[in-house]
Protein backbone atom coordinates (compact mmCIF):
# COMPACT_ATOMS: atom_id res chain seq x y z
CA UNK A 1 0.00 0.00 0.00
CA UNK A 2 1.35 3.45 -0.85
CA UNK A 3 1.67 6.31 1.61
CA UNK A 4 -1.53 7.88 0.37
CA UNK A 5 -3.38 4.61 0.84
CA UNK A 6 -2.05 4.26 4.37
CA UNK A 7 -3.17 7.79 5.22
CA UNK A 8 -6.64 7.08 3.85
CA UNK A 9 -6.88 3.85 5.86
CA UNK A 10 -5.78 5.69 9.01
CA UNK A 11 -8.44 8.33 8.47
CA UNK A 12 -11.20 5.78 7.86
CA UNK A 13 -10.38 3.75 10.97
CA UNK A 14 -10.07 6.90 13.07
CA UNK A 15 -13.47 8.10 11.85
CA UNK A 16 -15.03 4.84 13.07
CA UNK A 17 -13.45 5.29 16.50
CA UNK A 18 -14.56 8.92 16.70
CA UNK A 19 -18.11 8.07 15.67
CA UNK A 20 -18.33 5.69 18.62
CA UNK A 21 -17.30 8.52 20.92
CA UNK A 22 -19.45 11.27 19.40
CA UNK A 23 -22.26 9.63 17.39
CA UNK A 24 -24.49 11.58 15.04
CA UNK A 25 -21.79 14.16 14.42
CA UNK A 26 -19.54 14.80 11.43
CA UNK A 27 -16.17 13.35 12.40
CA UNK A 28 -14.07 13.50 9.22
CA UNK A 29 -12.77 16.99 9.94
CA UNK A 30 -11.76 16.00 13.46
CA UNK A 31 -10.05 12.84 12.18
CA UNK A 32 -8.06 14.90 9.70
CA UNK A 33 -7.17 17.43 12.39
CA UNK A 34 -5.90 14.69 14.71
CA UNK A 35 -3.84 13.03 11.98
CA UNK A 36 -2.35 16.38 10.99
CA UNK A 37 -1.37 16.99 14.62
CA UNK A 38 -0.03 13.55 15.53
CA UNK A 39 1.09 12.10 12.20
CA UNK A 40 -0.67 8.75 11.95
CA UNK A 41 -3.22 6.53 13.69
CA UNK A 42 -0.69 5.15 16.16
CA UNK A 43 0.43 8.68 16.96
CA UNK A 44 -3.15 9.72 17.67
CA UNK A 45 -4.03 6.88 20.04
CA UNK A 46 -0.62 7.11 21.77
CA UNK A 47 -0.81 10.84 22.44
CA UNK A 48 -1.07 11.95 26.04
CA UNK A 49 -4.61 12.98 27.10
CA UNK A 50 -3.43 16.52 27.80
CA UNK A 51 -2.10 16.83 24.24
CA UNK A 52 -5.28 15.38 22.78
CA UNK A 53 -7.39 17.83 24.77
CA UNK A 54 -5.59 20.70 23.05
CA UNK A 55 -7.09 19.68 19.70
CA UNK A 56 -10.30 21.48 18.81
CA UNK A 57 -13.27 19.12 19.03
CA UNK A 58 -11.64 16.61 21.38
CA UNK A 59 -13.46 16.07 24.67
CA UNK A 60 -13.52 13.49 27.42
CA UNK A 61 -15.47 10.91 25.43
CA UNK A 62 -13.04 11.07 22.49
CA UNK A 63 -10.01 10.75 24.75
CA UNK A 64 -11.57 7.80 26.58
CA UNK A 65 -12.33 5.99 23.32
CA UNK A 66 -8.84 6.59 21.93
CA UNK A 67 -7.21 5.29 25.12
CA UNK A 68 -9.38 2.15 24.99
CA UNK A 69 -8.18 1.52 21.44
CA UNK A 70 -4.58 2.14 22.50
CA UNK A 71 -4.85 -0.36 25.35
CA UNK A 72 -6.38 -2.95 23.02
CA UNK A 73 -3.61 -2.42 20.45
CA UNK A 74 -0.92 -2.89 23.10
CA UNK A 75 -2.63 -5.99 24.44
CA UNK A 76 -2.94 -7.56 20.99
CA UNK A 77 0.69 -6.85 20.09
CA UNK A 78 1.87 -8.16 23.47
CA UNK A 79 -0.12 -11.38 23.13
CA UNK A 80 1.73 -12.15 19.90
CA UNK A 81 5.13 -12.19 21.64
CA UNK A 82 4.71 -13.02 25.34
CA UNK A 83 5.45 -16.64 26.23
CA UNK A 84 6.63 -17.25 22.69
CA UNK A 85 10.01 -17.96 21.14
CA UNK A 86 10.93 -14.52 19.83
CA UNK A 87 14.02 -15.05 17.69
CA UNK A 88 11.95 -16.91 15.09
CA UNK A 89 9.10 -14.43 15.53
CA UNK A 90 11.18 -11.29 15.06
CA UNK A 91 8.71 -9.29 12.97
CA UNK A 92 6.02 -9.66 15.64
CA UNK A 93 8.52 -8.48 18.24
CA UNK A 94 9.39 -5.42 16.16
CA UNK A 95 5.69 -4.67 15.65
CA UNK A 96 5.17 -4.88 19.41
CA UNK A 97 8.06 -2.52 20.14
CA UNK A 98 6.91 -0.03 17.50
CA UNK A 99 3.33 -0.10 18.78
CA UNK A 100 4.44 0.29 22.38
CA UNK A 101 7.20 2.86 22.04
CA UNK A 102 7.39 4.65 18.70
CA UNK A 103 5.22 7.60 19.72
CA UNK A 104 6.26 8.11 23.33
CA UNK A 105 7.22 11.70 24.05
CA UNK A 106 10.04 10.80 26.45
CA UNK A 107 12.70 8.11 26.28
CA UNK A 108 11.77 4.77 27.80
CA UNK A 109 14.11 1.85 28.35
CA UNK A 110 12.69 -1.68 28.38
CA UNK A 111 14.32 -5.04 28.93
CA UNK A 112 12.92 -8.23 27.43
CA UNK A 113 13.93 -11.27 29.47
CA UNK A 114 14.16 -14.67 27.72
CA UNK A 115 14.53 -18.20 29.04
CA UNK A 116 16.92 -20.88 27.75
CA UNK A 117 14.64 -21.56 24.79
CA UNK A 118 14.48 -17.83 23.95
CA UNK A 119 10.86 -17.65 25.05
CA UNK A 120 9.91 -14.16 26.25
CA UNK A 121 9.11 -14.48 29.95
CA UNK A 122 9.02 -10.81 30.97
CA UNK A 123 8.93 -7.36 29.42
CA UNK A 124 9.73 -4.64 31.93
CA UNK A 125 10.26 -0.90 31.71
CA UNK A 126 13.46 -0.09 33.57
CA UNK A 127 12.93 3.65 33.48
CA UNK A 128 11.62 6.70 31.66
CA UNK A 129 13.52 9.91 31.23
CA UNK A 130 13.47 13.09 29.21
CA UNK A 131 13.12 13.71 25.49
CA UNK A 132 16.74 12.66 24.92
CA UNK A 133 17.94 10.73 27.96
CA UNK A 134 16.87 7.88 30.21
CA UNK A 135 18.90 6.54 33.16
CA UNK A 136 19.91 2.89 32.88
CA UNK A 137 21.39 0.74 35.65
CA UNK A 138 23.17 -2.39 34.33
CA UNK A 139 23.48 -3.92 37.79
CA UNK A 140 19.71 -3.76 38.31
CA UNK A 141 19.08 -5.32 34.89
CA UNK A 142 21.38 -8.26 35.65
CA UNK A 143 19.93 -8.65 39.15
CA UNK A 144 16.41 -8.79 37.74
CA UNK A 145 17.48 -11.38 35.16
CA UNK A 146 18.73 -13.62 37.96
CA UNK A 147 15.46 -13.17 39.85
CA UNK A 148 13.52 -14.28 36.76
CA UNK A 149 15.95 -17.11 36.00
CA UNK A 150 16.42 -15.57 32.56
CA UNK A 151 19.17 -16.72 30.21
CA UNK A 152 19.11 -13.93 27.64
CA UNK A 153 18.14 -10.30 27.15
CA UNK A 154 16.92 -7.96 24.46
CA UNK A 155 17.22 -4.25 25.21
CA UNK A 156 14.81 -1.76 23.68
CA UNK A 157 14.57 2.01 23.94
CA UNK A 158 12.97 4.74 21.88
CA UNK A 159 14.16 8.04 20.46
CA UNK A 160 11.30 10.58 20.71
CA UNK A 161 13.00 12.68 18.02
CA UNK A 162 11.99 9.97 15.57
CA UNK A 163 15.56 9.29 14.44
CA UNK A 164 16.54 5.76 15.46
CA UNK A 165 20.27 6.28 14.94
CA UNK A 166 22.05 5.02 18.08
CA UNK A 167 24.11 7.58 19.95
CA UNK A 168 27.66 6.92 21.25
CA UNK A 169 26.08 6.73 24.72
CA UNK A 170 23.64 4.05 23.50
CA UNK A 171 26.52 1.97 22.16
CA UNK A 172 28.64 2.37 25.30
CA UNK A 173 25.72 1.47 27.57
CA UNK A 174 25.00 -1.62 25.47
CA UNK A 175 28.57 -2.84 25.82
CA UNK A 176 28.45 -2.25 29.59
CA UNK A 177 25.29 -4.33 29.97
CA UNK A 178 26.67 -7.03 27.68
CA UNK A 179 29.85 -7.29 29.75
CA UNK A 180 27.89 -7.36 33.02
CA UNK A 181 25.66 -10.12 31.71
CA UNK A 182 28.48 -12.25 30.31
CA UNK A 183 30.05 -12.62 33.75
CA UNK A 184 26.90 -14.47 34.82
CA UNK A 185 26.22 -16.34 31.61
CA UNK A 186 23.55 -13.99 30.27
CA UNK A 187 23.38 -13.56 26.50
CA UNK A 188 22.53 -10.17 25.02
CA UNK A 189 20.76 -10.90 21.75
CA UNK A 190 20.20 -7.32 20.62
CA UNK A 191 19.54 -3.72 21.50
CA UNK A 192 16.76 -2.14 19.43
CA UNK A 193 16.43 1.61 19.06
CA UNK A 194 12.89 2.56 18.08
CA UNK A 195 12.13 5.67 16.04
CA UNK A 196 8.86 7.02 14.70
CA UNK A 197 8.81 4.91 11.56
CA UNK A 198 11.92 2.75 11.76
CA UNK A 199 14.22 0.89 14.09
CA UNK A 200 17.93 0.16 14.34
CA UNK A 201 19.42 -3.10 15.59
CA UNK A 202 22.77 -2.62 17.31
CA UNK A 203 23.62 -6.25 16.53
CA UNK A 204 22.99 -5.65 12.83
CA UNK A 205 25.16 -2.52 13.10
CA UNK A 206 28.00 -4.61 14.51
CA UNK A 207 28.00 -3.22 18.03
CA UNK A 208 27.15 -6.56 19.70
Amino acid sequence: MNAGGEATADEEVLELVLYRAIPRREVRTLAQRLLFTFGDFNGVISARPARLAEVQGVGTSVIRELKIVEAAAHKLARCKVMRREVLSNWEALLDYCQTRMAHLEVEQFRVLYLDRKNVLIADEAQGAGTVDHVPVYPREIVKRALELNASALILVHNHPSGDATPSPEDIAMTKTIQAAGETLGLVLHDHLVIGKAQHVSLRAEGHI
